[in-house]
């Protein structure tokens, strides 16, 4: 599977081996980590791979992306699909930056890209969620074309649907 490139970030898909890399937080020679990453949640995310990996076998490429940073290499972040697409064609997907990567449109920049891809490869429909406090990705999602769809007291779920475009044309 080849690297989705941005602008500004390549999306680098993760193999097994460097899931398990990141799930625990050592890196090897070669790998290129900005300070701070893996955070506690790219740590999960990375577990969450690797689970889908020995229950279904490797979904990619549905499955985890490391957010490099076209410069110098350096992954800031992750993001990705929680798994293969459902009957329907929908994916949920999450994705999270270092700290200090915040603010710089890093997020949207990756998001869009998946997107994207996503589109690219027949999929109807993209979830997502977020905490009640977590404004920034509120922000994220609907910057990239989400809409908030329901609430509990817990998240915010949001969604996008290519599902009636595609019947449209």
């Amino acid at each position: 599977m080849d690297d989705l490139v941005t602008e500004r970030l390549v999306l680098h898909p993760l193999s097994v081996v460097e899931a398990e890399r990141v799930a625990a937080g050592e890196p090897e020679d070669g790998d290129r980590w900005a300070p701070g990453y893996p955070t506690d949640d790219d740590m999960v995310g990375a577990r969450r791979y690797l689970t889908t990996c020995a229950i279904t076998g490797d979904p990619q490429p549905f499955g985890a992306y490391e957010i490099r940073l076209r410069e110098d290499g350096r992954a800031i972040g992750g993001l990705g699909f929680h798994g293969a697409p459902d009957e329907d064609l929908r994916v949920t997907i999450g994705y999270g930056l270092i700290p200090s990567a915040h603010g710089k449109g890093y997020a949207s920049e990756a998001v869009r890209a998946l997107l994207r891809f996503a589109r690219s490869r027949g999929i109807t429909a993209v979830k997502g969620d977020t905490d009640h406090d977590n404004t920034a990705s509120q922000r994220v999602m609907a910057a990239v074309g989400m809409r908030l769809v329901s609430q509990d007291e817990r998240l915010k779920y949001y969604r996008i649907d290519w599902a009636d475009d595609r019947r449209a044309g």
